[in-house]
């Protein structure tokens, strides 16, 4: 069937990121968004990878500036983990264990230190609380190993506007779907109108009003791996002067982890955890005393279940976002899927001219699914090994819970260390963590393994050296603070 016109159900940042990667690459089309109040949007803030910034400005060529000005996000360089036997370690988004330095017998994961944890620029930076280096007229250098943490109002606002520029319709409606023909016949208004449409994207979230209800597609559940399935939320005002954090926080707590995520004026917290082993009130109990910044009025608890369906396009079909699944919040994935799903969706109806054939579909679906397991593969390792308490939670997650995937990575690193050598064979090359993230995790959390490498005399005196360089750079780089106050100045000339 020939597609000349897209209905997207669904007015969150999943509906709006849908329309708007739609539409900007395929102007002809007809895009509509239907905004229902039955449709509830979770409405918490947001951290993404670096996924999203590429997503719009380099595959869609949006303006940063307005992005800046209007969706107010905060910088994110990683994640630093409270998580495991060691005090701290960090993730980041540069791939810096894989890596080899001049005069190195091994790639640099084998020379990780727990004193001074930084292997490259990325962790030296997160580490003393920094971004970018400065250049010497004192503006950012900027790369592109950053994200973004973003609060979902301002967030969905800045969609919205760049939606309606470019001539997406946005209908406020409550719709049922009539099913029948290729999949949806209709989207049916509460006045009787029909909405039609040659494809139809389903970004209701959690309900999958189409997929999951509609179309009864069948669902995967990732509950013998990830056995998180709320989150008590909460947060805080920032403090005059207190510094902004250029990372996601990930904490140990009893029965599961507790995220933070600094922004402009607000900290947010929030506590995932599973159900099985503490009743809500113990979490929002935990949250609040481990969190007594909290305001205890403004918590609230968000349910949600790990898993994706079997396929997310069907028929005349496509769910994104978390109307096609859900893992959960350990690695800011949420965003980061959707990207994905919309640029390899736009990317199917430009390469078969709008008329999508079924190895195309089936191409999608594989391409799609593979990235759901891959980032429960990924988490799989973050629990499996965290051996910071002893709580039933964590003693049944690492005696019970399924590495699928992940197996054969950690059989390699547990009998050959943080070798990157069979990375290509082990991790698939459309992997966004690459064998890198793995390698970051079990060092992080300081899984044993056999092939133990004991670096020379040189070659510590070179890390030592190095390590002291990184630290030197870091300490001249700009914060948050500053890079923002100069991206938010008026009348700045953006090249």
């Amino acid at each position: 069937m020939k597609i000349s016109s897209v209905v997207v159900l669904g007015a969150g940042s999943a509906g709006f990121m849908a329309a708007l990667t739609i539409k900007l690459k395929l102007p002809h089309l007809s895009v509509r968004v239907v905004r229902s109040p039955n449709i509830a949007i979770i409405g918490v803030v947001e951290a993404t990878t670096v996924v999203l910034p590429r997503h719009f400005f380099e595959y869609l060529k949006l303006k940063p500036r307005d992005f800046y000005r209007e969706a107010r996000p905060t910088y994110k360089m990683g994640i630093r983990f409270l998580w495991g036997p060691r005090k701290d370690f960090v993730y980041t988004f540069s791939y810096e264990y894989e890596k080899r330095l001049p005069n190195c017998a091994k790639n640099n994961g084998f020379y990780y230190s727990a004193e001074e944890p930084w292997l490259g620029n990325a962790s030296a930076f997160m580490l003393h609380n920094k971004v970018f280096p400065r250049r010497a007229d004192g503006m950012p250098q900027f790369h592109n190993n950053y994200a973004f943490h973003i609060e979902n109002v301002t967030y969905v606002g800045w969609l919205e506007n760049r939606c309606r520029e470019i001539g997406v319709e946005v209908t406020d409606a409550t719709v049922t779907a009539e099913v029948g023909g290729a999949g949806i016949a209709a989207l049916i208004t509460e006045h009787g109108e029909r909405i039609t449409a040659d494809l139809y994207v389903d970004a209701s979230g959690f309900r999958s009003e189409l997929l999951g209800r509609a179309l009864n597609e069948p669902f995967r559940s990732y509950a013998d791996t990830l056995f998180s399935d709320r989150a008590v939320i909460g947060g805080w005002n920032r403090a005059p002067g207190e510094a902004t954090l250029p990372y996601t926080v990930a904490e140990t707590m009893d029965a599961g982890w507790c995220w933070q995520i600094d922004h402009e004026q607000v900290i947010h917290r929030g506590y995932v955890y599973g159900s099985a082993f503490i009743s809500d009130e113990a979490a929002r109990e935990e949250f609040l005393r481990k969190n007594p910044k909290v305001d205890p009025a403004e918590t609230r608890v968000v349910k949600f279940r790990s898993g994706r369906y079997e396929r997310s396009w069907v028929g005349n079909v496509v769910a994104i976002g978390n109307a096609a699944g859900f893992v959960e919040p350990l690695e800011s994935t949420a965003l980061q899927v959707i990207c994905v799903e919309c640029s390899t969706l736009t990317d199917a109806l430009l390469d078969s001219l709008c008329e999508p054939t079924p190895t195309v579909v089936k191409l999608y679906n594989k391409y799609n699914g593979d990235q759901w397991d891959d980032i429960r593969n990924f988490l799989a390792v973050h629990y499996k090994f965290n051996t910071r308490y002893d709580t039933p939670f964590w003693q049944a997650v690492r005696a019970d819970a399924k590495l699928h995937g992940a197996e054969p990575i950690v059989e390699w690193y547990q009998e050959n260390g943080p070798s990157v050598l069979a990375g290509v064979a082990l991790v698939h090359s459309s992997n966004s963590f690459r064998m890198d993230g793995f390698l970051a995790l079990l060092v992080g959390q300081d899984v044993p393994y056999q092939k133990r490498y004991e670096p020379t005399p040189a070659e510590r005196e070179f890390w030592r050296k190095y390590r002291n360089e990184l630290v030197v750079e870091a300490k001249r780089g700009m914060t948050s603070e500053e890079v923002l106050k100069i991206l938010h100045t008026p009348g700045l000339a953006w090249s």
